[in-house]
């Protein structure tokens, strides 16, 4: 799990737990343990980890959704092979595959993984692809040896389901939630566009992003909001930041860890950003709302987006424009 729920132990039962993988729902034993034992190295000299349990079993069973990777690109960006390298190494395994930057990811992960597949005893990966809805739509069981060529074939798969803002400019994009239950980037760059490298690109034309709150499942986890231009008191205050930071100085890209400009509530917050995302006349501004990266099933958009909407195929207005419903205290309902 790389450094996820903290880069702890406990942090990373914590983390399974709130996904509804426990030991009763299983039927098996969790052994959680950051410990690590290094089997090899690239030849650029970074070393190769795996988890110590892992390596004392019979045999290592790899799953993990296959998708677009949020800060590079490559023939292998995320799926079974980055969860071998960086997931099966732990805290540890993803320090050493990010410390020459994510220039080099898409050649240091799958030549870590390649290592591990030779000498750790993973018999076979499953491979999840999912559909524009959230849901899985594809499982596959890859033998070790099929594991990197299927992936590079399932990653174009996921990349045509992708879900899609479909405005290629937008002034100013709300969202609800961000959480590493819905990227390990809070929110997922490929859907609104804004990467923490610059060695991954798509997505729309984005001036100014909100984000409102983090989701349950985050446990605090605020990686991603300083990729937003601002956010609320109300997240800030619910921000672990020991275990927000540790992500940053794991990947060594710190900047979707700082804390972006907060605003007392929500309605401070939209406001700040239609006032600073350069348009002439901001009751033009081209806003758009979603829940989160995740779920873009049903979005909201200004009037001012209303006749391109209309206009698009794959679009259907479902109501009548009508006000934001903000509360007493100025947040969204």
């Amino acid at each position: 799990m790389g450094s996820h729920g903290g880069a702890t132990a406990e942090g990373q039962k914590e983390v399974l737990h709130h996904l509804g993988v426990s030991e009763e729902a299983m039927g098996a034993p969790i052994r959680s343990s950051m410990e690590v034992i290094q089997i090899d190295q690239l030849p650029n000299g970074l070393p190769v980890y795996v988890d110590k349990y892992a390596s004392e079993a019979d045999a290592i069973v790899v799953i993990n959704r296959v998708k677009p990777h949020t800060a590079f690109r490559g023939r292998i960006e995320s799926g079974i092979m980055k969860m071998i390298s960086i997931g099966l190494g732990k805290q540890k395994g993803a320090e050493a595959c990010h410390q020459l930057g994510f220039k080099y990811m898409a050649e240091n992960v799958p030549a870590m993984a390649n290592i591990m597949l030779k000498k750790a005893p993973i018999v076979f990966g499953v491979a999840l692809v999912e559909n524009a809805f959230d849901e899985t739509c594809i499982v596959e069981v890859l033998p070790a040896a099929q594991i990197e060529e299927r992936e590079m074939a399932l990653l174009e798969i996921a990349k045509a389901r992708l879900p899609k803002i479909l405005f290629d400019q937008i002034d100013v994009l709300v969202i609800d939630y961000i959480g590493k239950n819905i990227s390990g980037d809070g929110m997922d760059p490929n859907i609104t566009g804004r990467y923490p490298t610059p060695y991954a690109h798509g997505g729309p034309d984005v001036s100014k992003m909100v984000v409102l709150d983090l989701t349950e499942e985050t446990q605090g986890n605020a990686n991603g909001v300083g990729t937003a231009d601002f956010t609320t008191k109300r997240l800030i205050d619910k921000m672990d930041k020991p275990a927000t930071f540790v992500n940053g100085l794991t990947s060594t890209v710190c900047a979707p860890t700082k804390i972006s400009t907060y605003l007392d509530n929500d309605y401070y917050a939209i406001k700040a950003a239609v006032k600073t995302c350069n348009i002439l006349d901001y009751t033009k501004c081209r806003l758009v709302r979603i829940q989160d990266t995740l779920h873009l099933g049903e979005i909201e958009i200004s009037v001012n987006l209303l006749e391109e909407a209309r206009n698009h195929p794959d679009i259907e207005i479902l109501t009548e424009p009508y006000d934001l419903p903000f509360n007493s205290e100025g947040n969204l309902r």
